[in-house]
């Protein structure tokens, strides 16, 4: 059981990665609201952001008992290197409340940090593809063992996409291994896979698909995939001088190992932008 659990919180630091890491271009103007949604549907736009983005899955278990909420923390500093390139460093650090879990523990607390470096082009290529690539490594600062692997692990993450008229496509994976930590833990193997697509509208309200489809190497055999379906409305507002951006919409789990979650859950997501 212990296994199930650590792989779902592999799933939950990674599947954060395809919304907000932030490469390209100097900052937007904050009096153009238009350009600002459109930068927000794109996943490597350049723009310093702290998203706190809010999941509920339930169904967890062999008598689908359990339920699990969490908050990702998610910091994003875009850095340039010089003329043509950026690094961004986006930090994940979740806060997990769950209950009635295979383990048989209410636990709550702090769960794996993932830290991710993307490095990047400022501007598009001739055929207008935007990516960016580098490392990523998830640290074990769990307060609990179940609340995290207690791995070290790292790996390559990549993202590519394209923004024509108001839609965006895209296509963000990694795979990372572990390296370090408690012995008598599963290993971390895991490739994460997460397509996305988006389609802005003339009052700057973004519908959003995607799935974050995790590969478990290291599972038997029909037990390896966990496959959330997410799908999002967006709006752009102002409170004050802050531009935020508010989303919210259910997620399905089209597939999850046997002790992980099943059906509909929930997403909601804030987001507070700093343009300048």
């Amino acid at each position: 059981m212990k296994k199930q659990l650590m792989i779902a919180m592999v799933a939950c630091a990674i599947s954060a990665n395809g919304q907000n890491a932030f490469i390209g271009k100097p900052a937007i103007q904050a009096d153009d609201p238009e350009e600002l949604a459109k930068k927000l549907a794109n996943p490597v736009a350049a723009l310093i952001s702290l998203p706190f983005q809010y999941n509920y899955d339930t169904d967890y278990g062999v008598n689908d008992d359990g339920t699990k909420q969490f908050v990702n923390v998610q910091p994003v500093i875009p850095i340039s290197i010089n003329e043509d390139w950026n690094v961004i460093s986006r930090t994940i650090i979740p806060l997990i409340s769950q209950s009635d879990m295979p383990s048989g523990t209410d636990k709550s607390g702090l769960g794996d940090v993932l830290q991710s470096l993307f490095f990047s082009p400022k501007a598009p290529t001739q055929h207008g593809l935007i990516w960016g690539a580098g490392p990523a490594i998830i640290i074990p600062t769990a307060t609990d063992d179940v609340l995290g692997g207690q791995k070290w692990a790292a790996g390559p993450t990549a993202v590519m996409l394209k923004q024509q008229g108001p839609w965006t496509v895209g296509l963000l994976v990694n795979h990372l291994w572990s390296f370090a930590g408690e012995a008598e833990r599963e290993d971390i193997n895991a490739t994460f896979m997460q397509p996305f697509v988006a389609y802005l509208t003339k009052t700057k309200t973004t519908f959003s698909l995607n799935t974050e489809s995790l590969y478990n190497w290291e599972a038997d055999s029909g037990e390896s995939w966990s496959v959330p379906i997410n799908l999002t409305v967006s709006q752009l507002f102002k409170v004050g001088g802050q531009i935020c951006q508010f989303s919210l919409g259910p997620r399905y789990w089209a597939e999850s190992p046997d002790a992980g979650p099943e059906g509909w859950g929930a997403r909601a997501q804030l987001v507070f932008l700093f343009t300048k």
